[in-house]
């Protein structure tokens, strides 16, 4: 029976933002906690689960995720790697398996994953298999030390619990045929903003569809991943890259990558219109239901979820029949404690322009915790099949309703507004803060989708921010 050491250390670093991202922010399951996971429709759960059919003795070590935030704290990375090493060094496995994301920056770490894999090969020299996110920041290292990392090839990422399946069981293929794959990298040196990044529309679409071929082609070519990069943290390997694990050769292949993306350069490199401009095309409203997307405040890439840009350009348009969803405990606990006029969002970022006071009528008052409608969707590759969005509140303001929550939630599952009673497919208008993975959601019940430029740390301009590490076009 192989024995398989586990360990997951998952998330996307946004190095522009203020502050730190600390050990209470991270989710952790150490030692056989993980196994609770088993089932569950994140990348742990299904390889815990499909671990049974390829008759493996899982070792768990340690398992710590985060939703997108600020560069993390020095301490996570040693914390993490006390809980890893134990069980690493005393050996009596076959292998190991990561659960990665691949953009983590700390304090004086660009390369966390290369880092961790840097110590994990001062132990072991077993074959090291794993999966991350699309929007990874691969580096030299982590290609050089690690056997077979497989990225998820979708965004929004409906396929994160299948892409963990697939490097599955590519280490079962490993361990069965005794061969090893290594990792080539290339990164052709572009940089594109998460809203070029979508996976059913080029630049993205016509690389995975190489990609694919390849694979068909090619028996030595085991996997080939079309990596976006995350152009929110400041690394000397920002960007997109591609990831050939094979027993062969894979450089005419992803030469032939590199030369396409920079043709289809420009259609990765998105700036959306101001709010204002997109609000005036909406008068009179329109039948059916229009989003309104807001990426500046995109919490799958780190923002606080709180600015108040396309807030206040709905109110200032005067908006009926609309829905917007802003993260603020603070107002949460106010109305809790009966208060109607309340200072909401704009304290997350300094970006922002700051609070709005708003005079509102209580709705409604919850635990916010729901469960996931759609178990493929982008949520579920963070959090498993329920999410937690702490204390919340609906209130409305003239003809805005908005569901205040208190912990940031990414809008990628409608049971956020179900679990709260708001049939938001029956709005005329709703905003969401979010780039790309809301699509899988919103598509099936949007007549019409915009995309708006508010003040805030996600903006598809590139240009407003202080790179200072990375290799920029």
């Amino acid at each position: 029976m192989p024995r398989i050491l586990i360990a997951g250390l998952f998330h996307e670093t946004h190095t522009f933002l203020d502050g730190v991202t600390s050990l209470e922010d991270f989710q952790i399951r150490r030692g056989d906690e993980m196994l609770a996971c088993k089932g569950d429709v994140s990348p742990l759960g299904g390889v815990l689960e499909l671990a049974d059919e390829f008759g493996w003795e899982m070792i768990p070590a340690a398992d710590y995720r985060a939703q997108p935030s600020a560069t993390v704290a020095d301490g996570v990375i040693e914390q993490f790697w006390n809980d890893v090493a134990p069980a690493l060094r005393r050996g009596g496995y076959d292998a190991v398996y990561l659960v990665l994301h691949g953009a983590m920056a700390s304090q004086t770490i660009a390369d966390v994953e290369g880092e961790i894999l840097r110590r994990l090969r001062g132990i072991t020299n077993v074959p090291v298999f794993g999966v991350f996110d699309l929007h990874a920041n691969i580096s030299p290292q982590m290609a050089a030390l690690a056997d077979c990392l497989v990225g998820y090839r979708e965004n929004p990422h409906t396929d994160a619990r299948e892409a963990g399946l697939d490097a599955a069981r590519l280490l079962n293929r490993c361990l069965t045929t005794g061969q090893r794959p290594r990792m080539q990298l290339r990164q052709p040196g572009l940089v594109w903003a998460p809203t070029g990044t979508a996976t059913a529309s080029d630049p993205m679409l016509s690389l995975e569809v190489m990609a694919r071929q390849f694979e068909g082609e090619d028996e030595s070519l085991w996997s080939m991943s079309i990596v976006a990069g995350f152009s929110y943290a400041d690394t000397p390997d920002t960007g997109v890259s591609f990831i050939a694990c094979t027993t062969g050769d894979a450089t005419p292949q992803l030469d032939a990558l590199a030369s396409r993306a920079h043709e289809l350069a420009h259609l990765g490199q998105i700036i959306d219109p101001p709010a204002d401009e997109v609000l005036a095309r909406l008068k009179p409203l329109p039948a059916g239901l229009t989003v309104l997307v807001e990426p500046s405040d995109n919490i799958g890439g780190g923002a606080p979820g709180d600015c108040t840009g396309l807030l206040r350009a709905l109110i200032h348009h005067r908006i009926e029949n609309a829905a917007i969803c802003i993260n603020d405990p603070q107002a949460v606990r106010d109305l809790e404690l009966g208060a109607r006029r309340i200072s909401l969002g704009g304290k997350g970022s300094r970006l922002d322009a700051g609070p709005v006071a708003l005079d509102v009528e209580l709705v409604a008052l919850s635990d916010g915790r729901f469960e996931l409608e759609d178990k493929n969707s982008h949520l579920a590759s963070m959090c498993g099949d329920a999410f937690d969005m702490g204390r919340c509140a609906v209130v409305k303001h003239a003809g805005l309703t908005i569901l205040i929550t208190s912990v940031k939630t990414p809008p990628f599952d409608l049971g956020q507004w179900h679990s709260q009673g708001v049939a938001v497919e029956e709005m005329s208008v709703v905003a969401v803060k979010a780039a790309v993975a809301h699509r899988r959601a919103y598509d099936k019940i949007a007549a019409r989708m915009f995309w708006a430029d508010t003040p805030g740390p996600c903006s598809s301009n590139l240009k407003s921010f202080p790179f200072k590490l990375a290799r920029l076009p």
